[in-house]
């Protein structure tokens, strides 16, 4: 089949529908995914065609909906589970993190958790709290755990049907102001590795890491800096938050000797402070600068009216850049 130009939401769409129906045991559940197609149509149609049995209008209950995942799972079934919003996904964390992470281990490898929990996250959207964090350090941090996040349309396809075919429990990342961006997708493409960062665009005077939502802004800054100030800007995507796969930073580091991590959550303890670490321990004598991060500010996230305020932009990632030069 040719190259489609789709939405990232209409990806990861097609994605979900070819696993579907490629193996009878994925079901895909959640609140409002059936007859509605989901708050932002990520499943829409896919009831109709699939039926009730396998695309299944939950309760409001978190915690239920992993909790019922986990049992499909160890009879066989492969659940993807939509979390509708960014922090709605508290009331299911202690089923996430006390049963999904651990029954691998607990069964000594006699059972496998094949589930995947979609949760959209990030801001940009003019939303309130609850619908508009960035919870993935939490589970980053919790061992037993793959996490991933997509940043385009073609990642997003071929990411959720590598993660939905994976035996491990993943949490898979969706960044929400994006659902609408367009790009080609491939169906017959050769896919990227799941749990594999990638070089986006090369450069030679500062490294800079995103994943998500934040690539974007990254691509844009380097197009800015490169017009603007004439510093060539090379741009990496995590891809994977757990584990992560800092091969190709580590490399780009060692040719910029300069590295900015931009991610939307809170600084404090985020993604970031991982990276600089990791890079600091294996890159220190390639650096010429400290390691930097832009994120979210340390509060709550804010008003609406505030975000763009709060959110990390193209101005700010690129005065961390200049800041590089400070040294």
């Amino acid at each position: 089949m040719p190259a489609e130009t789709l939405t990232l939401a209409k990806a990861l769409n097609t994605g979900l529908r070819t696993a579907l129906e490629r193996d009878p045991k994925v079901l895909v559940m959640g609140e409002d995914v059936g007859k509605l197609g989901g708050v932002f149509r990520v499943t829409d149609g896919l009831q109709k065609d699939f039926g009730e049995d396998r695309v299944i209008d939950t309760p409001l209950g978190e915690s239920a909906i992993i909790g019922t995942a986990i049992g499909l799972a160890l009879r066989g079934y492969r659940p993807v589970c939509e979390i509708q919003f960014d922090g709605f996904v508290y009331p299911a964390y202690d089923q996430i993190v006390s049963q999904l992470a651990k029954m691998h281990y607990r069964s000594q490898g006699r059972l496998r958790m094949p589930i995947v929990v979609r949760i959209p996250f990030g801001g940009g959207i003019g939303a309130v709290e609850h619908h508009s964090e960035s919870p993935e350090a939490y589970f980053a941090h919790t061992a037993g755990l793959k996490v991933v996040a997509c940043s385009n349309p073609a990642d997003a396809h071929w990411m959720i049907r590598q993660a939905i075919a994976s035996d491990d429990p993943i949490v898979f990342l969706e960044p929400k102001r994006r659902y609408w961006e367009k790009a080609p997708v491939d169906p017959d493409a050769e896919p990227y590795p799941l749990f594999a960062s990638r070089v986006l665009r090369e450069g030679t005077d500062c490294t800079v890491v995103a994943y998500g939502p934040m690539v974007r802004t990254a691509l844009d800054a380097a197009t800015a800096s490169a017009n603007e100030g004439g510093r060539s800007l090379e741009v990496v995507d995590l891809r994977s938050l757990s584990p992560l796969d800092l091969g190709p930073v580590f490399a780009s580091v060692r040719k910029t000797g300069r590295l900015v991590v931009v991610h939307e959550a809170p600084g404090n303890l985020g993604l970031g402070s991982e990276v600089a670490a990791r890079v600091q321990e294996e890159c220190f004598y390639s650096l010429e600068s400290p390691v930097l991060r832009v994120g979210g500010f340390d509060t709550p996230y804010p008003p609406a009216r505030l975000e763009e305020e709060y959110l990390p932009d193209l101005d700010r990632l690129l005065d961390a850049v200049d800041r590089t030069y400070a040294y």
